[in-house]
């Protein structure tokens, strides 16, 4: 099965992001927390929220990794 990247795939869920953004599940809920959530209530919604691509580019922005969000790891 071949590797799906951020610009081939119109949504990710939270495993998927964390996973091209190269950080665990609990770190990208950190970073979900820090920079997009508004209240505690809403990460009651993670499991189920999709991310696009130009989420993934902005919270790697914010973690000072680099734009290429084409790798998975």
């Amino acid at each position: 099965m071949a590797a799906t990247t951020a610009r081939s795939k119109p949504y990710f869920n939270e495993m998927e992001a964390a996973r091209h953004l190269g950080v665990s599940i609990d770190e990208f809920r950190i970073l979900v927390r820090r920079h997009i959530v508004d209240r505690e209530e809403d990460l009651n919604n993670m499991p189920i929220t999709t991310f696009h691509a130009s989420d993934l580019l902005l919270l790697r922005l914010l973690t000072g990794r680099g734009t290429a969000l084409s790798h998975s790891r």
